[in-house]
């Protein structure tokens, strides 16, 4: 085992907040800085050492945040630089560190940037970002440079009139990506995106599709969706040649700061280019969100598929890939099931029906907290929040990969009902607008998501549980989901070594209904055994470790049973 150097980023647990749904404090129906700093407390009670701000920046919000127009501004419904400044020195009182969510591969159409990009072809800023002329078929028709897909759906390029010229957008028309092979433009970036946010006291970033930067040749990508003309292409445009360049000219200023990095970098199988980013003799990312997990289930299309379509090994296994990265290494890696990417983690892989989601989160926390790597939760992952329910209209699906797919369906099926009904059905188990929802802080009006005399409606509808789950009552409540994470996170530090560093081992990777792994350190071992259903499972140990002493150090659940787990039941021995 490669002993590991410790920093402070590796005991890290961050909380990830999603400012648009976290508080509420002035009535306009849209959370805002001054209401995280109001919760501050409430953080760093659950265990909590660091934040990570989703994007603040400036923007039209057309891709919720992530399409900035100004990084060195923040987006007015939120508050202003100097409400963020307040915010970061709030942090730094507590003890806490603060992340913010660095989004460069493309900015805003609106940007100053763009605006002068497009204005003509011999702006001086035409080359900061990825003009192409058109393509012509046979027949004359213009087409675009290639034959991506874009993934928000159709074309990856968006024809530009004034200068008779296509721009590459890998997400929404209006998200143009940045040309990193100018290297005034990468100057730009990390001076405006960077640098103004390190001098203000932030301890490091999110990075948004940190493998995408550098496109290789664009040529087009092969033919994996017959029906349409636009084709997959993430393998073309992630982890090209240059990226080994631009993550260290990054790293160089982040490491004046002692800042972290992780790096959302999908699209990547190759388990030995993931551990090139994230090896810290490399110095290029200190770790990566790989999607192994979250993906299980997803169809070739993200929402192509029905809900919970897939085994547990299956799962398993993604897991163990992520756990991986750190064994006889010098790299590190995450544990996360959730974001503001992807639908609530009990509604996906456990059971959010009302008997069984308190046992559900439960279950889970204990999961995350038994692994390796920098632990991430997302806000009301430890209330144990649930996905909306099916009976919902489709208008209160706000997101732009939402609509697009309904629209996508009904327009290749000629609205056929039973096609609707299913991309319905794979939405309420998948979409992103689930993580989205306002935050349940309480029975009152609008769940104490704002304030209680607010006349303004809350930017999405809030869910119909409150009743049931809100940040309130559990903070009281002994045998509540948050009650069970605080505790689980205080465990993670006692037994630091184990549950932070130590190496993972599937101890039974077959097993349809158990998830049963060891975790070793330097002779100390651990072991944790998972029931992933609904019922009583006999609990099965491999001989060596059947045979061992051991000693129960915590379970989900409060009536312990002898040789048997109950639903949704979680253990973590002691071995001696």
């Amino acid at each position: 085992m490669t002993v590991t150097e410790r920093k402070w980023w590796k005991d890290g647990v961050v909380y990830q907040i999603y400012p648009a749904s976290f508080k509420d404090s002035n009535g306009d129906g849209i959370g805002d800085l001054n209401g995280i700093i109001s919760q501050l407390d409430y953080i760093r009670s659950i265990g909590v050492n660091v934040i990570w701000i989703c994007p603040m920046y400036d923007s039209p919000q057309v891709d919720m945040g992530y399409d900035v127009r100004d990084y060195e501004k923040v987006y007015e419904p939120y508050g202003t630089v100097e409400d963020m400044e307040r915010l970061i020195a709030e942090c730094h009182v507590r003890g806490m560190r603060i992340i913010l969510d660095l989004v460069v591969n493309h900015t805003s159409d609106q940007h100053a940037w763009f605006r002068e990009s497009r204005s003509s072809k011999t702006n001086p800023k035409r080359d900061w970002y990825i003009w192409r002329p058109a393509r012509y078929d046979s027949n004359g028709n213009r087409k675009p440079p290639n034959n991506w897909l874009g993934n928000f759906g159709g074309s990856c390029w968006e024809w530009d009139e004034t200068t008779q010229e296509y721009y590459l957008h890998l997400f929404c028309p209006e998200q143009p990506d940045l040309n990193w092979e100018n290297p005034e433009t990468r100057q730009a970036i990390y001076k405006s995106a960077m640098e103004f946010w390190l001098e203000r006291g932030v301890d490091g970033f999110r990075v948004d599709t940190v493998n995408m930067y550098s496109k290789g040749e664009m040529m087009d990508a092969p033919v994996s969706d017959p029906e349409s003309e636009w084709q997959f292409a993430g393998f073309q445009y992630c982890n090209g040649p240059q990226m080994t360049q631009y993550l260290n000219e990054m790293n160089e200023i982040l490491e004046k700061y002692d800042a972290m990095t992780v790096g959302e970098c999908p699209h990547t199988p190759d388990m030995a280019r993931v551990l090139k980013y994230v090896s810290a003799k490399e110095k290029q990312l200190n770790m990566v969100f790989q999607f192994d997990v979250v993906d299980i289930g997803q169809g070739p299309y993200k929402f192509q598929t029905t809900p919970k379509n897939y085994t547990l090994p299956s799962f398993k296994r993604a897991i163990a890939r992520t756990q991986d990265i750190i064994r006889d290494t010098d790299a590190w890696t995450t544990v996360f099931l959730e974001n503001h990417d992807q639908s609530r983690s009990i509604s996906r892989f456990a059971s959010d029906a009302p008997e069984h989601r308190v046992a559900s989160g439960k279950l889970l926390a204990l999961m995350c907290c038994a692994l390796s790597g920098t632990l991430f939760i997302y806000q009301g992952q430890e209330l144990g929040m649930t996905n909306f329910p099916i009976e919902w209209d489709m208008s209160e699906y706000k997101d732009v990969d939402s609509s697009n797919y309904y629209a996508m369906v009904a327009q290749r099926s000629n609205n056929c009902s039973n096609a609707l009904v299913s991309a319905k059905a794979s939405l309420q188990h998948l979409a992103r607008d689930h993580a989205r929802v306002p935050l349940s802080w309480s029975t009152g009006p609008h769940n104490g998501f704002s304030p209680a005399d607010s006349k303004a409606q809350p930017w999405m509808r809030p869910l119909d549980d409150a009743h049931v789950c809100n940040a309130k009552q559990q903070q009281t409540d002994k045998s509540s989901v948050l009650a069970f994470w605080k505790r689980m996170l205080q465990l993670r530090r006692e037994y630091a070594d184990l549950l932070v560093y130590g190496e993972f081992d599937d101890l039974h990777e077959e097993h349809e209904e158990l998830f049963v792994f060891a975790k070793t350190w330097r002779g100390q071992k651990a072991v944790t055994v998972l029931n992933f259903t609904d019922r009583e499972v006999e609990m099965k140990l491999p001989k060596e470790i059947a045979g061992a002493k051991r000693e129960l150090l915590v379970s989900s659940v409060d009536d312990v049973m002898e040789g048997a787990l109950g639903s949704y039941e979680g253990r973590i021995y002691l071995l001696s």
